[in-house]
């Protein structure tokens, strides 16, 4: 079927046809922005937990760290007792 055969639509048909293309459109935008912000929550959230286990980590390493020179030292001690 040819456009040439179809009736030329009216301006208020076109401005209705884009206002309802336009609608759509903004509903499936508003749907995805629903689901990224979701999304963000969620890695919101694991960034949060990470960021925890890393400082928990941190202090283990620095409290390892702060153990060695006693630690040494008490080898020493073991070492030149009788």
């Amino acid at each position: 079927m040819s456009t040439a055969a179809m009736p030329p639509t009216s301006l208020p048909e076109q401005i209705a046809e884009r206002v309802e293309r336009l609608l759509a459109r903004h509903a499936a935008l508003q749907e995805a922005n629903t689901q990224l912000a979701g999304q963000v929550r969620q890695l919101e959230a694991e960034r949060d937990t990470l960021r925890q286990r890393l400082a928990q980590a941190a202090e283990r390493v620095d409290a390892l760290i702060a153990a060695v020179p006693a630690l040494a030292h008490a080898a020493e001690d073991e070492e030149s007792a009788p």
